[in-house]
């Protein structure tokens, strides 16, 4: 699974750090999502579906591989 993260479309909300905390986090200068593993690994996969279903800009995208 890939997974990227639209800056310009993010509001901040941070739901997606609180669910899958090792794959994301926020700029500290405006709370914009970062994403710090593109490839996580299998274990984190449901949470990440949950992520995306969770954010209010729909700014996460998951690909499968």
């Amino acid at each position: 699974m890939r997974v990227t993260a639209d800056q310009d479309k993010c509001c901040g909300s941070g739901l997606c750090v609180l669910t899958v905390p090792g794959v994301f986090d926020q700029r500290d200068e405006d709370g914009i999502v970062t994403v710090l593993d593109p490839t996580p690994p299998e274990s984190t996969h449901a949470d990440l579906l949950e992520a995306v279903a969770c954010c209010p800009a729909g700014a996460i995208e998951v690909e499968e591989s």
